[in-house]
């Protein structure tokens, strides 16, 4: 990828995950289920208390954080790349390297995470250790060219260490980046109630736009003619002091919000201790989705792990619970109304993405007629290279106006509903997408922007808030079960939101592998804005006819 907007809008993919109950029923007298402590009934989850709006801010400065790291990464890692000298093919093979690694081992990560058993809760591991691989990732691409011209002296092989380093960086902070989105929101659902659950989604959605946009802001600063680039050495340096020292203060901050409750041991339904050979199968012999099959060890039936079993170790029921065929196994047996979200979703971020991937790019050549190719002296490229610099003052209206709708969208949902508001999302963005290719102009172009900001909201949050419905109305009809009645409902939460995610990161691969192509063939960027549009549109009439919606 060539334009440094890829990284900030690939990402926001946002995934939540309410506390686990995965199930499987093979009759009406075999049900297993997974709780955490704060759940005291094996057949349902008790309701989370009220949390302040403090320590739901407090929670959402993790998506500050995050959003502006990526943001420094769109304005910094493609100068950062030209400078070390990577080649144009590999180009590829580093913005394409996370989503695949993503698409293939997010459900991986989901059920790690559902089924974590350490004594500081089931997520917040994780988002440390990721924050950490981020911080790392950043440290690399920011400085690995300046760690390696101080260590190494030979010109040839100190151009093979900075490349390598600094394509291991960026593909490490993405990674990381990506994943951190599953957690955050698998921490938000584990703790809140229903009501702060979509207060706390809000809030992740502000905070997430005010992150971006300062972050845009802070990397528009010419740096090197002022006294703190001076004294660092170069605005790499000053952007990974600024970039980590918001990230270490809003992750603390995130960690330390509201407590979390560890993986019980030894909450099992009473009915699973009369039929302990009982299978994930239901009724009709097939997996329900979420739940995970039995494997067989030894030529016997071996049940896979069940809360409390005493003579079961903890690393041979985790390498169980995360079988990549049981996952896989229940990915293909997605309800249709999760099904028919994932899609949805795989539409919106490919509409999303494909405007965005390119957007200071058409800014700087259909906008402003520039030319990238031109030499580096010559007036086209310096007027190419002004049509990048407005395009980064529209991403940043993108990042403002998310968070400003993202706070009206509140008081919008008792009007018209999530479906109003996926349907507004949608048909604004491709319209707005459609006026900018039909007709680009500078100030047009820029108030248009705003739409950009309606749509990304509207991905940021609306998917999470119809996962949680979803999750909601399944525990209901469980509570209204008869107690020795089949539990079909029961899943784990995080393989339902790693669904969701995977279709973020196929949307990657989709656009990264497409657009170029699109491009080649046309000969223009416009392509790739009518393209945006015409998918959002498409996207409109999907989620008004296919996606269900909660009364």
């Amino acid at each position: 990828m060539s334009d440094p907007v890829w990284s900030t809008n690939l990402r926001t993919v946002q995934e939540g995950y309410l506390s686990v109950v995965m199930s499987g029923s093979n009759g009406p007298t075999d049900t297993h289920t997974y709780q955490s402590l704060a759940e005291d009934c094996p057949f349902g989850s008790v309701e989370q208390p009220k949390r302040s709006t403090g320590r739901l801010v407090m929670h959402s400065m993790a998506m500050f954080g995050r959003e502006f790291c990526y943001a420094v990464e769109a304005a910094y890692v493609t100068p950062v790349l030209l400078s070390v000298g990577l080649p144009k093919s590999l180009y590829s093979m580093v913005w394409l390297l996370s989503p695949i690694l993503g698409f293939l081992l997010q459900p991986v990560v989901g059920s790690a995470s559902d089924h974590c058993r350490a004594r500081w809760g089931r997520r917040r591991p994780y988002i440390l250790t990721l924050g950490i691989m981020m911080l790392l990732g950043m440290a690399l691409y920011l400085n690995g060219d300046a760690v390696v011209s101080a260590l190494v002296a030979n010109p040839r092989q100190k151009l093979v260490w900075a490349i390598s380093i600094t394509m291991v960086g960026v593909v490490l902070f993405d990674f990381s980046a990506d994943f951190i989105d599953g957690p955050i929101k698998a921490y938000l659902f584990d703790v809140c109630s229903h009501q702060d659950k979509e207060k706390g989604l809000h809030y992740h959605a502000l905070f997430t736009g005010f992150g971006g946009a300062l972050g845009y802001l802070l990397g528009a600063i010419d740096w090197v003619h002022l006294e703190l680039g001076r004294l660092l050495g170069t605005e790499f340096q000053v952007m990974f002091f600024f970039s980590s020292l918001v990230l270490i203060s809003c992750f603390i901050t995130h960690l330390c919000s509201i407590p979390e409750a560890p993986l019980r041991d030894g909450a099992i339904d009473p009915s699973s201790q009369q039929d302990p050979q009982g299978s994930s199968l239901s009724a009709n012999g097939t997996h329900e989705y979420g739940s995970i099959e039995k494997v067989k060890t030894g030529g016997a039936d071996t049940e896979l792990p069940v809360q409390g079993g005493k003579d079961k170790k903890p690393s041979e029921e985790s390498q169980r619970t995360m079988s990549m065929k049981s996952l896989l196994r229940a990915l293909v047996n997605m309800p249709s109304h999760y099904r028919c979200l994932c899609i949805s979703h795989l539409i919106g971020w490919t509409a999303f993405l494909s405007n965005m991937l390119f957007f200071t790019d058409f800014m700087g050549q259909i906008v402003y007629h520039g030319d990238p190719y031109g030499a580096h002296n010559s007036t086209e490229f310096l007027i190419y290279e002004r049509g990048v610099e407005v395009g980064c003052w529209g991403l940043c209206i993108n990042s403002v106006f998310s968070s400003v709708y993202s706070y009206f969208q509140k008081a919008m949902v008792s009007y018209i509903g999530l479906k109003g508001l996926y349907f507004m999302g949608y048909l604004l963005f491709g319209l707005g997408t459609g006026f900018i290719g039909l007709f680009p102009n500078v100030y047009s172009t820029l108030v248009l922007c705003s739409m950009f900001g309606v749509m990304s909201s509207t991905l940021y949050t609306v998917p999470f808030n119809l996962i949680a419905e979803y999750h909601r109305e399944e525990e209901k009809e469980k509570r209204q079960e008869a107690p020795g009645g089949p539990d079909n409902h029961g899943r784990g939460k995080g393989v339902d939101c790693a669904a969701l995610t995977c279709m973020v990161q196929l949307a990657q691969i989709l656009v990264g592998g497409g657009l170029g192509f699109l491009v080649n063939m046309a000969g223009s960027v416009v392509v790739v804005v009518i393209t945006a549009s015409a998918v959002a549109l498409i996207g409109c009439c999907f989620v008004a006819l296919f996606v269900r919606y909660v009364d």
